[in-house]
């Protein structure tokens, strides 16, 4: 089928967007997109959320997943028939042990930036300086995680395996690009306070273990920081989880009124205990760059949404209204309650993370609202993390 969807270039201060090339119906699924690179958190990786070294697909069992998220090894879930994860195709790197959920995935990382990266017998040593960069990145960004140094290093490791190393130069620059003191706001807002000495720190582990003269423009101080500016703009995140896959299957259960009612209430209490135990980390999470889903402007009415019901990478953009030929498709950049938020409070934390002012229909319609924020806006204004906004992206 034709695609429904193209970018098209708007103007110099908006970029490019996303338009609609034929009429789509609420509920249908605009495109689904595998991302050009994509890495998971690595803090997610250390606490053990166990996802393919790949394409970020869970690795673990439902089962496995709730009692780990519980600290309850005891668990047994009912249904176990209804989990997806296939443990007899998982395979790991025979050099370096990382995990994969299948062949394909682990040909698929060889060939476009595993032979690089892979660590081989030095995975556990500190000394590597991959590890070095890795360790250095992990004190500079803790959780909730927004963004990952290694995915800036598959790009580079990307070109370095390339036979067509300006193809993969050219993908990676058609990414919103800013200017450099847009691009220093940005990286500011990864780092904190201390982010002119960190982001030195970086660029010279960063060229340590990963240096190429094709890319040597990356490894320069203004180079780097385009680099970081752009995975911190484009990133999107990525969720998976076996857990939710498994709760999406019993749902679909043709079941008996007591025993539907019955596996409600087990998972409704189970999500409960779980969020006691490990709040709002549920998922395995990471970021990757999508040459269409970044294309899509915000709207605080948006007419699509992303999700990842694949339970790996692969991103579905899907209709939330009747979207007619031309019109712009637009997504959300933050979640639902800050959508309920005033205009100047929606307004303030996209000035602060993704730097433009919103002028969508709702926006304009609140032009004339007072620019403060009410009372019960005031006592949550602190706690609007930048994460959240990725939290909505990697809702699965």
């Amino acid at each position: 089928t034709a695609a429904a969807a193209e970018a098209r270039f708007i103007s110099s201060a908006k970029g490019k967007g996303l338009f609609a090339t034929r009429n789509i119906r609420k509920g249908e699924i605009v495109f689904v997109e595998r991302p050009v690179v994509s890495s998971q958190f690595l803090w997610n990786a250390l606490y053990n959320y166990r996802a393919c070294d790949h394409c970020l697909r869970a690795l673990e069992t439902a089962e496995e997943n709730a009692q780990r998220l519980l600290g309850r090894s005891s668990l047994v879930l009912p249904h176990p028939e209804q989990c997806s994860i296939r443990k007899d195709l998982h395979q790991q790197c025979p050099r370096c042990q990382v995990m994969y959920c299948s062949a394909e995935c682990r040909q698929a990382a060889l060939e476009q930036y595993h032979q690089v990266l892979c660590l081989g017998p030095s995975r556990d040593d500190p000394t590597h300086p991959l590890n070095k960069l890795q360790e250095a990145w992990r004190n500079m960004h803790y959780p909730p995680e927004t963004s990952s140094i290694m995915l800036m290093a598959r790009m580079v490791a990307t070109v370095k395996q390339a036979k067509d190393k300006e193809w993969w130069i050219k993908a990676f620059s058609q990414f919103c690009n800013k200017t450099a003191n847009e691009e220093e706001e940005i990286v500011h807002k990864l780092l904190g306070d201390k982010f002119k000495g960190q982001l030195e720190l970086l660029r010279l582990l960063f060229t340590e273990a990963l240096y190429d003269e094709h890319l040597s423009r990356w490894f320069t101080p203004e180079g780097f920081r385009s680099l970081f500016a752009l995975v911190g703009t484009n990133g999107q995140g990525i969720g998976t989880s076996s857990l939710s896959q498994w709760v999406h299957a019993c749902d679909a259960l043709e079941l008996p009124l007591l025993q539907r009612e019955e596996l409600d209430a087990f998972i409704d209490q189970l999500y409960k205990d779980i969020e006691k135990e490990s709040g709002e980390f549920l998922n395995c999470e990471g970021s990757g760059l999508y040459v269409l889903q970044s294309c899509c402007n915000h709207s605080c009415i948006p007419n699509a949404e992303t999700s990842f019901p694949e339970n790996n990478f692969l991103l579905h953009l899907t209709a939330l209204e009747d979207i007619k030929a031309g019109e712009e498709i637009c997504i959300s950049y933050l979640d639902c309650c800050q959508r309920e938020r005033s205009r100047h409070s929606r307004n303030k934390i996209l000035r602060d993370n993704y730097l433009f002012t919103c002028s969508c229909p709702k926006c304009l319609a609140q032009a004339d609202d007072a620019d403060v924020t009410s009372d019960e806006e005031e006592e949550g204004e602190g706690e609007t993390d930048d994460a959240e906004l990725e939290d909505e992206m990697t809702d699965v």
